[in-house]
């Protein structure tokens, strides 16, 4: 865990389990979500076929994951943590457009 510790930036245990708690809310939260959302839209497993139902599914949870990770940082008092985790994320997922742009990108 030390590693772990180090390597995040963080000091205490109790950090620890607070990070690792919104990991395991917002992963649950935002499948569910992206359930809720593909039965607004009548895709369902009966209707499609079970690999285009589950690449909708990673469609639908991936962008959705680093924004809910971000609120849910915030809320546990862990932003420090998530909106770099978060940003990073959405950078590499290429949807950095969605973010506003860094000081040091403005200046140059």
């Amino acid at each position: 865990m030390n590693k772990l510790k180090k390597r995040w930036g963080i000091t205490s245990n109790y950090q620890l389990v607070i990070i690792f708690i919104v990991f395991a809310i917002n992963g649950s939260l935002s499948a569910r979500i992206s359930y809720f959302l593909m039965g607004l839209l009548g895709i369902t497993k009966e209707n499609t076929h079970w690999s285009l139902y589950y690449i909708i599914l990673l469609v639908l949870v991936l962008p959705l994951y680093p924004f809910m990770l971000m609120v849910f940082g915030y809320i546990f008092g862990q932003s420090g943590f998530f909106f770099p985790f978060a940003k990073r994320m959405i950078r590499s997922m290429k949807l950095g457009f969605l973010l506003p742009k860094e000081k040091s990108e403005e200046s140059k």
